[in-house]
């Protein structure tokens, strides 16, 4: 520990330049008494870091002494500190190890790539969630990542979407992944790729049997593959359905998954939503762009994997209309009438 921290206090003066003791102290979570007893090692070990004392004193190293990490380009220092706002760090308990690197890194960078590395770190967010995502389900990476790290074979409990049961499964890991705020484990079962969102994994349990990968094959591929058949999954129900304009940019935010194409204006013009605005910030003259259609609406083309699906459109309330085919129209017109009995009954 005191070797760490050492080095800490090393880098830290590096990057800083004079910093107060109890400034260092705090930082370090130690007495200021242990920061100076510190101070007292790296001198006797040949660093030249001497104290100030006074108002504006303070623990700084001998001007032109410094750590060295050659190689690192200014792009390359600014893409690590991108990779800060990631967020992934601390659901994998990497957080602090991940502050700590940078520091380090900070310290050993050239003078000319610092000031850039650190306006990156404070002018860049990476923010890895969806709007309206609303709150996720905690999940527990310490057993998965275990078994990644040390190749070992999994038993899982794992609950499917849609069920309430929980499955129990053995698998053989190739990593994790990250998507859009959700971990997701990348396994085989039985010697075929399969997908298991982490926050439904109700138990994990490390085995001691050694992981049974295929040969040659890598957690990037094997996420590729699978997110293929996630996006390419066949959808044989094809919906066409009329929206209202100032609802299009949020229904190509919802329905993203279930588009087939963009969407078009009533006389077959294709468009990008920001095309479609009718608020006059488009036109100098106040009207809608893309106003082939002339009524205010737009039309969507989707896909469902079964009719049932459809009923997903109902939360546009009249703001969406089904325009074909007949089935789509009747399901959602059950499910509104079930909705109005539910709503109509009278209820102590």
């Amino acid at each position: 520990m005191k070797a760490d921290r050492l080095l800490s206090i090393l880098l830290l003066l590096q990057t800083r330049g004079r910093v107060p003791a109890s400034e260092l102290a705090a930082r370090l979570e130690v007495s200021t008494r242990t920061v100076y007893r510190d101070v007292e090692a790296l001198s006797a070990s040949g660093v030249p870091v001497y104290a100030e004392r006074g108002r504006h004193g303070g623990i700084a190293l001998l001007p032109g002494f410094r750590t060295d990490v050659t190689g690192l380009t200014g792009d390359e220092a600014r893409a690590l500190f991108i990779l800060a706002a990631q967020g992934a760090h601390q659901a994998l308990g990497l957080d602090k190890a991940l502050g700590s690197a940078l520091r380090k890194v900070m310290a050993a960078l050239p003078a000319p790539h610092r000031p850039a590395a650190e306006l990156t770190g404070r002018r860049i967010l990476v923010d890895p969630d969806r709007w309206l995502g609303g709150p996720r389900p905690a999940a527990d990476l310490d057993a998965l990542q275990t078994a990644v790290f040390t190749d070992q074979r999994l038993r899982i409990r794992y609950r499917h979407g849609g069920e309430t049961r929980l499955r129990t499964y053995t698998v053989d890991p190739y990593g994790l992944v990250a998507k859009a705020g959700t971990w997701y484990l990348v396994a085989d079962r039985r010697g075929r790729p399969q997908l298991f969102r982490a926050d439904r994994v109700a138990s994990a349990t490390v085995t001691d049997a050694p992981v049974r990968r295929r040969p040659g094959a890598e957690l990037a591929d094997v996420w590729a593959q699978l997110r293929r058949q996630v996006e390419e999954r066949p959808a044989p129900v094809r919906v066409t359905a009329r929206i209202r304009r100032e609802r299009l940019d949020l229904a190509v935010r919802i329905l993203g998954s279930a588009l087939t194409g963009p969407p078009r204006t009533a006389d077959g013009e294709h468009g990008t939503p920001g095309e479609y605005r009718t608020d006059g910030a488009d036109g100098a003259d106040g009207a809608d762009v893309a106003d082939g259609a002339g009524d205010g609406w737009a039309i969507l083309e989707l896909g469902y994997p079964v009719l049932p699906a459809v009923r997903q459109l109902l939360q546009f309330g009249d703001s969406l209309e089904v325009l074909d085919p007949p089935e789509a129209r009747r399901v959602l017109a059950d499910a509104a009438a079930a909705l109005g009995d539910l709503y109509a009954a009278d209820r102590p």
